[in-house]
């Protein structure tokens, strides 16, 4: 048993999978204090919606998941170009949508 009495042993828990939470959360603790310090009113990008920054997060959090998965599916294993596509795709994400 480990922490609260729950067996996390059902879950290969690696680092990299402590990186994975660790930046969810660090980015939901900023878009929060953002949010807090800078309030914002929804604006209009490409897609003709109104969005505010956190369901730019979520979008871009979306892409990047299908293009990783996308990748492993079609490339293979190696995912240091998806990563650098990823990051492209919010950034573009973060600037016009």
């Amino acid at each position: 048993m480990g922490l609260l009495g729950v067996d996390w042993a059902w879950m290969a828990w690696t680092w990299q999978t402590a990186v994975f939470f660790g930046v969810i959360a660090m980015l939901l603790g900023v878009m929060t204090t953002l949010a807090i310090r800078w309030p914002e009113t929804p604006r209009l990008g490409a897609l003709r919606i109104p969005t505010t920054r956190g369901d730019r997060l979520f979008v871009s959090l979306l892409g990047t998941a299908f293009i990783n998965l996308l990748w492993l599916g079609i490339v293979g294993p190696d995912l240091y170009w998806a990563l650098l596509l990823s990051l492209l795709c919010v950034v573009a994400i973060f600037r016009w949508v």
